[in-house]
């Protein structure tokens, strides 16, 4: 490599502090001309949860199941009405039961002492039974666990003798079946349990969004858990976690390519996989194999690598040197995924300036079976296995609740 070149890469290197810059074929291009700057912004909206819902009511002896998405380090919390009280319910301690062991390894079967009973403190405790009055008389209190006598000395069994939770997995698809189970018929204190709702919270950089999704121990309740613990009323609650629950992710590596001629060389709609390395990219983010491989295409002129995230309202960015007739393509992890990626959906010329979101699609690269967005066990933001596949190249579908483009990454060459 030319002297020049060099001064060049360490220039790049001292400006974007940060982020990988490597160009190929320097020497080729001894006049670069212009050098634009393309910058991928990551415009996700935080949201607390990746997945809500309802469950149904469950009369003593009864059971009820409900569906969710998850992976290692994701934790579901739900709560419903102990009916026979004033203001009780069962939920799990926050920030909910824990569904993977440290090894990724899903937890099935009975959920030992996955409950907890608490009193949301706006209600005088009565002596609990079917004659309970309500709404009964307001007090304000605070949210505290029940452990054997409540605050009038009113007692109770362990909520794991009132109730019982099963989970099932099925990994292709990182789908959790949840079985609850009112087991309170066996006990002194028989009771229904009203509907319930039920999260599944978001995880950015390893760390649950939300800890603390409906209570914190020793303050006091929210308006939405209230109409639950008091009237088993599922809508107030469900509406706020419903405002909270949405599809988010990183961007997870990038790659910009200036090339020649028709062929956009990261990828063809349509078509499998080249195994340039794309795959790489898509997967677990790692742009280095498909660098390496186009280093070895004559048209793909000088090529880019961001090997860092962008976390939500996070940018990646890189400046390239381009040509008149010269080509530029562009693609970056979905992170919260299997093996999608963003990349322009047509062509676009190198010294071209402004915003082409509206020209940036989100592609399947069909190399590895797809799961719920941010909620795959195999996704390698969990560290996962991949689950592979061999399917043609294609624009994501509606399978998932997935963002429009727009509302998900924000691109702009300047």
């Amino acid at each position: 490599m030319k002297k020049h070149s060099f001064k060049a890469m360490l220039a790049a290197a001292l400006l974007f502090g940060g982020f990988a810059f490597v160009a190929c074929d320097d020497d080729d291009n001894p006049a670069p001309g212009t050098r634009p700057t393309i910058e991928l912004k990551n415009m996700v909206a935080v949201k607390n949860y990746v997945q809500s819902g309802t469950i149904d009511a469950v009369a003593p002896g009864a059971s009820t199941t409900f569906s969710f998405h998850a992976g290692k380090g994701q934790r579901l919390m739900f709560a419903a009405m102990y009916s026979y009280s004033n203001d009780l319910f069962v939920a799990p301690e926050n920030p909910g039961i824990e569904l993977f062991d440290d090894a990724g390894v899903p937890r099935t079967g009975v959920v030992a002492n996955a409950l907890k009973l608490w009193d949301n403190g706006t209600r005088v405790n009565e002596a609990p039974g079917p004659g309970v009055v309500h709404p009964g008389v307001a007090q304000e209190g605070v949210v505290t666990e029940v452990n054997g006598t409540d605050s009038e000395g009113h007692t109770y069994p362990a909520a794991s003798a009132l109730m019982q939770v099963s989970l099932e997995f099925d990994a292709v698809k990182s789908l959790f079946t949840c079985t609850i189970t009112n087991t309170s018929g066996n006990t002194s204190n028989e009771t229904p349990f009203s509907g319930g709702v039920y999260v599944v919270s978001n995880v950015i950089d390893g760390d649950l969004v939300a800890k603390t999704p409906f209570f914190n121990r020793d303050q006091k309740s929210g308006v939405e858990l209230t109409a639950l613990a008091e009237n088993g009323d599922t809508a107030p609650l469900y509406q706020l976690v419903a405002g909270q629950t949405g599809i988010i992710t990183t961007l997870q590596s990038a790659i910009v390519v200036v090339y020649t001629g028709d062929t956009n060389p990261i990828y063809q709609l349509g078509q499998k996989d080249a195994q340039l390395g794309l795959s790489a990219l898509a997967q677990r983010g790692d742009p280095k194999p498909l660098r390496e491989s186009l280093s070895k295409v004559p048209q793909a002129r000088h090529i880019y690598i961001m090997d860092h995230t962008a976390q939500p309202g996070e940018s990646l960015q890189c400046t390239y040197e381009a040509a008149e007739n010269e080509k530029v393509a562009f693609a970056a992890m979905f992170g919260y995924s299997n093996d999608w990626f963003f990349a322009n959906g047509v062509a676009l010329d190198a010294l071209t300036k402004g915003d082409v979101t509206s020209k940036t699609v989100l592609l399947d690269d069909g190399t590895a079976v797809n799961q719920y967005p941010g909620a795959g066990n195999a996704q390698f933001m969990f560290n996962g296995t991949v689950m592979s596949e061999d399917k043609p190249i294609e624009v994501v579908g509606d399978e998932f609740p997935v963002p429009a483009v727009a509302d998900l990454i924000k691109v702009t060459i300047r």
